[in-house]
């Protein structure tokens, strides 16, 4: 029998896509499921968006492009992040993958040899952890709590800071609590990352779906453009998940190691894709502001009928499009309970643990879902509780 690299067995899976494959088993069988598993927006593509690039593959725009990006769009994105973050950003400082995932593991090879540690966020997306295993680097998790809006407590950071860490990663609007730092955590990690001279990813791909104030980035922290590699994308704010169109913003010097690691797996990105992501940053963002509007309705009525549920708190996310209600008051792990509600109501979601240790007595419910659809979730959850309770 022919043997696989141990270095996969370090690879792991998002579980929203493993959840989602057994809800279409269910379907298949009969059963309604109302999916709040997975991570994307139930709007179409902005139509101006789909339509250049429709133009763009019948002017012949499929070859390669450059493995950084097409220049009009590291020139666009340059000018883009320049004004959003309040800094000058170059085009030869930005780099465009094929969704932003790529970004995650650049950053994490550039930046880390075998034993090196990397700090991420606890709940956290899980491609953070697996990847840093797969690259031999040390993952060293980082507590968000339910107590401070799932951010973290500095000290904490402080303690897991090592002379072997090198990099540190955010995420802020935040996968899975749509918690969100504020502009003084930022300040202080910028101090730490200074003091112990790590680097700092931070990851952006939910900065324009932000409901209480303005979008903070620590790219525009005095000192902190040397040490920033900011991931963002056009996946969550333009609805183009499918597209796979992400870019990082980084110093050249990694945004050349960047492009030699595209070389070397991807070659490059679309270039019809870059052309439709030139629309949709240059051109009218009311889709975003009304997606956004959408969006904010939606986690409202989540959140108060689920505060309305015996057993389930939840406070208010501020930013992406999830809720991380607490199910402690629940006689059952947050797994069993997830897959519960799965199979015996019909409401896909995901369990806290799926997203680190520190996620155990929660869930995530994405509010990319209709009104309708969020109802009958709440309805038929509040009734699963009932029937746990009875039984």
């Amino acid at each position: 029998m022919l043997n696989l690299a141990k270095r996969m067995d370090q690879l792991s899976t998002e579980s929203a896509f493993e959840v989602l494959a057994k809800a279409k088993m269910l379907e298949a069988q009969g059963k309604d499921i109302v999916h709040l598993e997975i991570g994307q927006p139930d709007f179409q593509t902005p139509i101006n968006v789909c339509q250049a690039a429709f133009r763009a593959m019948k002017d012949g725009q499929t070859g390669y492009s450059s493995p950084a990006g097409l220049p009009a769009f590291r020139e666009v994105v340059a000018d883009w992040i320049s004004q959003t973050r309040g800094v000058t950003v170059q085009p030869d400082q930005v780099t465009v993958t094929p969704g932003a995932k790529p970004i995650i593991f650049f950053t994490v090879l550039a930046c880390s040899d075998d034993g090196d540690e990397v700090i991420y966020p606890d709940p956290g997306f899980p491609i953070y952890e697996s990847v840093i295993n797969f690259a031999g680097a040390k993952p060293v998790p980082l507590p968000l709590k339910e107590s401070v809006n799932f951010r973290f407590r500095i000290e904490d950071l402080e303690t897991r800071v090592s002379d072997r860490t090198r990099l540190l990663i955010i995420n802020s609007p935040q996968n899975p609590t749509g918690g969100i730092l504020t502009q003084s955590d930022l300040e202080m990690i910028a101090e730490l990352a200074t003091k112990h001279n790590f680097y700092v990813l931070s990851d952006e791909i939910y900065s324009q779906l932000v409901y209480d104030g303005a979008h903070q980035s620590i790219l525009s922290i005095d000192g902190m453009q040397d040490r920033t590699i900011l991931l963002d994308g056009h996946s969550k704010s333009y609805a183009m998940t499918g597209w796979r169109l992400g870019y990082s913003v980084s110093t050249k010097l990694l945004a050349d190691q960047f492009a030699k690691l595209m070389v070397n797996s991807n070659s490059c990105t679309a270039t019809f894709t870059q052309i439709a992501g030139i629309e949709a940053i240059q051109n009218s963002q009311d889709f975003v502001s009304q997606m956004r509007l959408e969006f904010k309705t939606r986690r409202d009525f989540l959140v108060k009928g689920l505060n309305n549920i015996d057993g389930i708190s939840c406070i208010m996310p501020s930013g992406a499009f999830y809720t991380f209600p607490n199910v402690t008051g629940i006689p059952m792990t947050c797994v069993d309970f997830s897959d519960y509600l799965l199979t015996e109501a019909g409401v896909a979601l995901l369990p806290g643990s799926s997203f680190g240790m520190f996620g155990e007595g929660y869930i995530r419910m994405s509010y990319a879902s209709s009104i309708d659809n969020i109802q009958e979730a709440l309805s038929r959850i509040g009734n699963a509780i009932s029937r746990i309770r009875s039984d």
